[in-house]
């Protein structure tokens, strides 16, 4: 072999090998995570189904513009029944569910239309647990492996009033809600179907000073009007037809500088709840951009993402507050950020999760009310 092709030989082995130990010096997470990309911006776009923070989705695209966001969104109540008779139809469209627990964990969960998450981490920052509130990742599902709790917003009951009718310096507790004087002036949406309720009224039903009796008491007995059309509570309240309103999203209201407010942090002595809105995540199973969904996932959960969602929603009628605890939190509005000195109970618990302990109850109060 000529002494000039020898060397060329030998410079090419010492390359290859060169590249091959810098390859191997990668840390494990990092060669997975540039494989995992490299394959995502083959396939090109990531479906997402979401609710209520879809405004993060360009934050997302801005980051990873080679990955396309077609995006599905709506209410639970509509995600839901979507995307399983999608599945029905033997259509698998979905990549990833980001809504609240009821359908990730009531519907999609249950269908057995999920793939573990946990696999699916792969970036530092967000499978070190010590980053998240009680340094500990959470789930709504029982085997702590489906759906991932990324938000933890504090409320308190989610109840709104009308300041022309309510002077919020009656109240010390939440029992005061149930004072004779309220008998007939208070609307509640039907928290029977899916949206917002079921965090407050798991919170209800499990706070040991509270519990099933507070929630006999206010629909067996104070003559609870109920409503559907998520419109509908709160123009009842702005327009003073009645005083308080149960899980009314009337922040636009209140922006619009109409008179309602919500009862906020401080006024009740039982403390409040940590609810995950629409902070919970899922891999839906059988996904046709399985990569796609892994980076979306993971840029959902590092900071950019959760401080991306902080961010957008910080004006929204749901401002979420995110169980990253290394992120800073200036843009939570106080109304919905969690606060030291406060007793919180986390209605996220996966054994919680399940509302037909309490479904029952409000069926056999709103039965004694007559009003079933």
């Amino acid at each position: 072999m000529p002494l000039l092709i020898r060397i060329i030989w030998i410079v090419f082995l010492l390359s290859t090998a060169t590249i091959s130990i810098a390859a191997q010096s990668k840390p494990t997470w990092q060669q997975e995570w540039e494989k995992t990309l490299d394959a995502a911006k083959k396939e090109g776009q990531v479906v997402v189904y979401i609710s209520g923070y879809d405004s993060v989705l360009p934050d997302f695209e801005k980051e990873f513009p080679e990955i396309k966001v077609t995006a599905v969104t709506g209410r639970g109540n509509q995600l839901g029944p979507r995307l399983l008779a999608e599945r029905r139809a033997e259509k698998f469209i979905a990549d990833v569910s980001s809504t609240g627990s009821n359908p990730n964990y009531q519907q999609f969960y249950l269908a057995k239309a999920l793939d573990p998450i946990k696999p699916a981490l792969i970036l530092p920052e967000v499978t070190d647990s010590s980053k998240w509130y009680l340094k500990k990742h959470q789930y709504s599902d029982p085997e702590n492996q489906y759906v991932f709790n990324y938000v933890g917003s504090a409320t308190y009951g989610a109840i709104h009033y009308n300041t022309k009718l309510v002077d919020v310096k009656e109240f010390k507790s939440y029992w005061d809600l149930l004072q004779p004087k309220w008998k007939g002036k208070i609307a509640m949406r039907d928290m029977r179907e899916a949206g917002p309720g079921a965090g407050n009224m798991r919170f209800f039903y499990y706070h040991a000073e509270l519990g099933p009796g507070f929630i006999k008491k206010l629909l067996a007995e104070m003559d609870v009007t109920l409503f559907r059309d998520f419109r509908q509570g709160p123009d009842w309240l702005a327009s003073g037809k009645y005083s308080i309103c149960f899980f009314c999203d009337a922040d636009t209201l209140k922006q619009q500088g109409l008179p309602v407010e919500p009862f906020g942090p401080r006024v009740f002595k039982e403390g409040g709840g940590l609810v995950q809105q629409f902070g919970t995540v899922a891999l839906v199973n059988r996904a046709p951009h399985p990569n796609a969904a892994k980076v979306f996932l993971n840029w959902l959960l590092s900071r950019a993402g959760q401080m991306s969602l902080q961010k957008r929603t910080s004006t929204a009628e749901s401002p979420a507050d995110s169980l990253r605890i290394d992120i800073p939190k200036d843009d939570v509005p106080m109304q919905g950020r969690r606060l030291d000195g406060i007793r919180y109970l986390d209605t996220g618990k996966p054994e919680w999760i399940e509302m037909k302990p309490i479904i029952d109850v409000v069926n056999e109060a709103l039965k004694m009310a007559g009003k079933q």
